[in-house]
């Protein structure tokens, strides 16, 4: 072997031998290095999971003020709709009159459910249901 050969053997050697010292150390610091980074990735994402349960409980809170608030509003206008009731029957001196029933009740037909025909009877009383008995069968 000439002296080449020898510097070359003695070369990679070394290399190999550097290589395997630096395998020794460098792969448990990266395991830690991966673990690091693998913790701090968790707890990024545990993070962002407490950042959008706290908007949705916001978003909750908004939504039951919303509803309190509409609630509210529902019982004004309900305690003005009585009152106004209260205002139109102490104008009517405290009667209500069989007409004044009749009226309010034909005024009020398109809030019912189903479908309506206002139908004049002798006693000018509406038929609120007629049913053909023998149609059923």
């Amino acid at each position: 072997m000439n002296k080449y050969g020898f510097y070359t053997t003695v070369l990679v050697i070394v290399v190999l031998f550097g290589v395997v010292l630096g395998l020794l150390f460098g792969i448990p610091k990266y395991n830690v290095w991966r673990t690091k980074i693998a913790i701090e990735a968790a707890q990024n994402m545990g993070k962002a999971e407490m950042a959008r349960a706290e908007q949705n409980r916001m978003i909750q809170i908004e939504e039951a003020k919303a509803n309190l608030e509409s609630q509210k509003l529902n019982s004004l206008a309900e305690i003005e709709r009585a009152k106004g009731m209260a205002k139109a029957i102490e104008i009517e001196n405290g009667k209500l009159t069989t007409k004044y029933i009749q009226y309010l009740w034909v005024r009020n037909i398109d809030k019912m459910d189903g479908d309506k025909i206002y139908i004049a009877t002798e006693a000018s009383l509406p038929i609120l249901e007629a049913r053909d008995d023998n149609a059923i069968k």
